[in-house]
Order: C-alpha cells, then structure tokens, then sequence
C-alpha cells in the first residue's frame, strides 16, 4: 500500500511540476495578447523568462530524479541524447528551416515518456545555444518549445485498446506529429518575435491593448506571411527523417531501455521467510 501511494505521489510531483512550467511558459508565449496598452510589462516578461527558465528546467529536472523517474544511467542516456540532438541542429546551416534535430528529439520521448522528452528538448535547445552561439532573448522560448514537442511525443498514446501501435501504424503517427510539431514550434517562435518585429504602422503590427480577436487576425497574417519558407522545410525533413529512421531508432531504444532497465526504479523486498521470522521474532517479544 505504501509503495503504492509513493509512487502516486512521485507521478503527482511530476504532473504538477511539468504542469506549473508548461503554464508559465505559455503565459510568456501569449502576453501580447492581454497586454494593457498603458503596461511597459512587455519590456519584462522577456527579462523576467530568461532568468527564471533555466532554473525551471533544473527544478524539473530535480524533480524527475527525486522521484527515481531519472536514475544514474538515465540521466547519463539524457546528456548523450541531448549532446546528439544539439549537435544535429546546425547540420542545415539555418537554410529555409531545415533543422534535422527534431526526429532523434520525437522518438526519444516516444520510447522514455513524456517527462523525459520535456527535459530532453529543453537541454537541447541549451547545448545548441553553446554551439552556435545562439544566446539571446529567444532562447528560453526556444527551450520551451522544444519541451513541449518532446512533452507531445511522450503523451501519444502507446495502444489502441488492447492493442498495441507498433510498426507501420506507429511509424505513420509519429510522422504526422512531426509534421504538426515542426510547425507549431514555427508559430511559437514567430508569437515571441511578433511584438518586436515590424513597429506599429504595418496592418500586421501588434498593438498593445488592442483586443484578442484583432491582434490574433493580424498575427496569424503575419504568420503565413513571412514564416511558411521556414516552417514547411522544417516540417518535411523531420517527417522524412522520422519514416527513414523510425524503424532501426526505436529499436535500439527499446533494446536499451529493457536491458539496461532505464527509468525503472530499484525496489527491495522481503523473501516470505524473511517475513516469518520477523513475525516470530514479535511474538517472542
């Protein structure tokens, strides 16, 4: 009952932290839109994230550890597969998108879970930034967002019924993720630049205080305007490389992962005579 109830709770720990980072990065993501058109808190909100969400990633990180959810050779798999998928980013040289980082990314979190995955992208987007020297303003958002499509790939469903999706039907869904993922992550960076990118005298500007309906219009032209160059690229390599590498990738990780045991806490118990002779031992007393 005890061990129940543990890991219960270890599962709400989990929920609740990855939860609390999702919803404090999604306010950062879609301030624009409640905005007052007096507040100079736009000035802060990219300040104020920069500072908060590296320890956020930590404290999740933490969290996941302290659970036994990440034990030893999982955390070390986590640093290799972070420094694969950091090291896959610059490969396209930044042309039209084209970023073949994001299927290793996909099928990590489709074998180790969801938890797994958050943390997967956002170190990964972090290493990255030490690769290419890509620190800046824009790089806790793009942390996030690389989470959240680990988070997604870990939270796709495992059987249909009793039946498990394995195979061609597994293969097919993990490619459409990656079509969506690969253009949500587009629309996510495009929503952070947006505010800043082309003043206040476009008919595609953002305007503070302005209200949710006409700033969504205007950022969504915005969106098919100036992105679709980079986002259908990105979106056709990630589904390519998932279809072309999905069948050896998710092999090896689940080889891995069943003879390695990862993610598979330690637990100790006692043998039925063990257990006699602490009762005997009672009576005695």
């Amino acid at each position: 009952m005890t061990t129940t109830s543990n890991i219960y709770t270890f599962r709400r720990r989990s929920v609740f932290a990855l939860s609390l980072a999702s919803l404090v990065s999604g306010y950062c993501f879609l301030w624009p839109f409640f905005l007052d058109a007096h507040s100079s808190a736009h000035h802060l909100n990219n300040q104020i994230f920069s500072v908060v969400a590296v320890p956020i990633a930590l404290g999740i990180l933490i969290v996941e550890i302290s659970n036994q959810r990440l034990d030893a050779k999982s955390v070390a798999l986590l640093g290799v597969l972070a420094a694969l998928t950091a090291a896959l980013r610059p490969m396209g040289a930044g042309a039209v998108g084209i970023e073949p980082m994001w299927f290793i990314l996909i099928l990590s979190a489709r074998v180790f879970g969801p938890a797994f995955g958050f943390i997967l992208g956002i170190l990964a987007m972090f290493v990255s930034a030490f690769i290419t020297g890509g620190f800046g303003p824009w790089l806790p958002y793009q942390m996030f967002a690389a989470g959240w499509v680990g988070l997604g790939a870990g939270l796709l469903p495992q059987r249909l019924g009793r039946i498990a999706i394995r195979g061609k039907t597994e293969i097919f869904i993990l490619a459409i993720y990656g079509i969506f993922a690969a253009m949500t992550f587009g629309l996510l960076m495009d929503l952070q630049f947006w505010p800043w990118a082309l003043g206040s005298h476009t008919q595609i500007s953002y305007i503070p205080g302005a209200s949710i309906a006409m700033n969504a219009h205007r950022f969504i032209i915005y969106h098919f305007a100036s992105s679709m160059a980079w986002d259908v690229p990105r979106a056709f390599v990630t589904s390519t490389l998932t279809v072309i590498t999905a069948p050896a990738v998710l092999f090896a990780m689940r080889r891995t992962k069943r003879r390695a045991s990862f993610l598979s806490p330690i637990e100790f118990t006692a043998s039925k005579e063990a257990l006699i002779e602490r009762a005997k031992e009672q009576r005695e007393v």
